[in-house]
């Protein structure tokens, strides 16, 4: 899992009560609208995410319609167990590493 969608899932992952729009993740995540974007659609994808776009029409609000992301009632336990597993390969990684380098692998 790349960090980019470890910090995206940590956004939505942050306050599970409420959905949340896509410049929101970007300000949260610390990343751009490109990265972010084909992020949610992928996790959309594998059923972690539902979305839906904003009731209010674009021109009583004078900006583009907001598309909201929520986890399904799923989607959330698998994004944790995912953080999970990639919390403990990067903790193995660097000692895996060591000993290539040192041959002992």
């Amino acid at each position: 899992m790349t960090l980019a969608t470890q910090l995206v899932l940590r956004a939505l992952l942050s306050d599970l009560a409420r959905e949340m729009y896509g410049l929101e993740i970007c300000a949260m995540a610390g990343l751009p609208s490109g990265t972010i974007h084909p992020i949610l659609a992928r996790l959309e994808a594998v059923g972690w995410l539902e979305s839906r776009f904003e009731d209010t029409p674009p021109q009583e609000v004078g900006r583009p319609r907001r598309r909201y992301y929520r986890f399904t009632q799923d989607g959330a336990e698998d994004a944790r167990v995912a953080l999970a597993r990639s919390s403990s390969k990067a903790k193995i990684l660097p000692a895996t590493l060591r000993r290539i380098a040192d041959g002992n692998a």
